[in-house]
């Protein structure tokens, strides 16, 4: 036989050796594990080793989501401590934390905290300033501060690493602590930030948009590690919660989650606050009028030719002239379905204004052709009247359904219209259509019927599902229903307007012709 030769050990790469010194130097600072070594469980280990060893990239960022109560700031504590007083810490380096409010600011702090007073050399190393809320590892000069929306002092800053603790409390698409961070970073080489969070409710939040632009793949730097149960799960099954929760049956009691999946069968008002926390899905934890996984299932793309092809329904809600303006057209195609068209119109002069007070990306929908800005600070009821006669000379109109409100104005822009376009003034198919319960029970127990059964095509269209997911419907004691505006957390002028479209198609008398009505 031949002499055996020795192998060399692999080396171990940076982001093993992470996981190394975590598992030394970190203890667990609370729960049924308080004060053992931390040992990390394979998901944990993924997303370290994702983090450091990235094949494509240099980290720039990471983005962590899952369920609750699976250990999300335990591990972005020990991340801070890595970098504070571990491998990864650069000298004189300033590391923050950033929440919504200073109780969530506080979170971390007070678990990095303890994991630095339960180990000898941790404690020996690092100062804590618990008046502060800051780490200070005095031989390398690096500091921790624990900061929240609420803090004044957002500029001036210089950090390397940075977490974003609970991102999805963010409402809208901006924040201006997140923002001042992550443009402070560029003063330094290969910063690092880390956002850490269940997912938020709506696609337009901030962190929506950051997990969506990730899963694009466009930007190597970016590395993301999502745990979400799929809307087309039982979202009461095991399932459903171990797709959401990798340390389910572990250090996250099974027996309790699946008392809280019952909680929620069993009551219908806690449901989305559970798929939201408990699931990680993307839905309001309000009850909304159409679920998003009913309107993701009709999210196909509608077929443009059903514009000229078929009998169209319009839906018109005219808003005040410094709100949002909805014109919803439908029809159906040949398999059925009803395909959704719809166009939004809002004021130019106060666009930048009105994102932010809303906190609704009003202005990205208008550079992405979503949204129609009109030239000064109040709608231009002119660009309505175009696309309404624009809509009616090219298809077969059977009626548009409008509310009396405001109809005095747009009549007079179509006439204005047609004067500057030298056309005779048609004769549309105007259908009044009321706001209360007569008129939008039956409307609303049509869209419900095609949206349950999978008949309908909006292509996802962003302002028309913002204003869906807005939607809260309110019942009178005899059981029906209406949209109520001033219920909702948000504009939903797309959702009346729709609904106003499908409630004019019940009724439509194609055989004899529309119902004129004079204004």
């Amino acid at each position: 036989m031949g002499r055996r030769v020795a192998r060399k050990p692999r080396e171990r790469t940076r982001g093993e050796r992470n996981c190394d010194w975590i598992e030394h130097y970190c203890r667990v600072p609370e729960g049924r594990f308080v004060g053992q070594r931390m040992k990390l469980r394979p998901f944990q280990r993924e997303i370290v080793i994702g983090i450091y060893d990235n094949p494509k990239a240099i980290t720039r960022r990471a983005i962590v989501s899952f369920g609750k109560k699976n250990a999300k700031t335990s591990l972005a504590a020990c991340l801070l401590l890595l970098h504070l007083a571990g491998p990864e810490a650069r000298h004189n380096g300033q590391l923050y934390s950033a929440a919504q409010d200073r109780a969530q600011a506080a979170v971390l702090f007070g678990l990095a905290s303890k994991m630095v007073r339960m180990d000898v050399d941790l404690a020996d190393n690092v100062t804590i300033r618990e008046t502060f809320k800051e780490l200070y590892c005095p031989d390398l000069g690096t500091l921790y501060r624990a900061l929240s929306a609420e803090a004044k002092t957002k500029h001036g800053l210089s950090p390397v690493f940075m977490v974003h603790d609970e991102l999805g409390q963010v409402s809208g698409p901006r924040s201006d602590l997140y923002d001042a961070l992550e443009s402070a970073a560029g003063a330094n080489d290969q910063p690092l930030s880390i956002v850490i969070s269940t997912q938020a409710p709506e696609d337009g939040d901030l962190l929506s948009m950051l997990i969506d632009d990730a899963q694009t793949g466009v930007d190597p730097s970016t590395v993301l590690f999502l745990w979400t149960a799929p809307l087309e799960l039982d979202p009461f099954s095991e399932e459903a919660i171990k797709a959401a929760n990798p340390a389910y049956g572990d250090f996250l009691n099974a027996v309790e989650v699946r008392n809280q999946a019952e909680n929620a069968r069993r009551m219908p008002a806690k449901e989305n606050s559970y798929r939201n926390l408990t699931l990680n899905q993307r839905v309001k934890t309000s009850s909304p009028y159409c679920s998003r996984a009913v309107w993701q299932d009709n999210g196909g793309a509608p077929d443009p030719q059903v514009l000229t092809s078929a009998r169209l329904f319009i839906g018109l809600d005219l808003s005040a002239r410094q709100d949002l303006t909805a014109l919803v057209t439908i029809g159906q195609d040949a398999a059925g379905k009803w395909n959704v068209f719809p166009r939004f119109y809002t004021p130019e002069a106060t666009l930048v204004e009105r994102s932010k007070r809303d906190r609704v990306p009003y202005d990205l929908w208008v550079k992405q052709g979503f949204l129609i800005a009109t030239p000064g600070s109040s709608i231009d009821y002119g660009f309505v009247a175009r696309d309404l006669l624009e809509i009616c000379d090219a298809g077969d109109v059977g009626a548009i359904g409008f509310d009396r409100w405001r109809m005095d104005v747009l009549k007079k822009a179509i006439t204005d219209v047609c004067e500057k376009l030298e056309r005779d003034e048609p004769q549309l198919p105007l259908v009044p259509f009321g706001q209360g319960f007569k008129d939008m029970t039956p409307a609303l127990d049509e869209l419900d019927a095609t949206l349950l059964g999978s008949q309908m095509l909006h292509g996802m269209h962003p302002v028309l599902t913002s204003c869906i997911a807005n939607a809260v419907v309110v019942p009178d004691p005899a059981g029906n229903r209406k949209l109520d505006k001033s219920k909702a957390t948000g504009r939903i002028d797309g959702a009346v307007a729709l609904a106003m479209a499908r409630g004019v198609a019940i009724t439509d008398k194609s055989d004899d012709g529309p119902l004129f009505v004079e204004l």
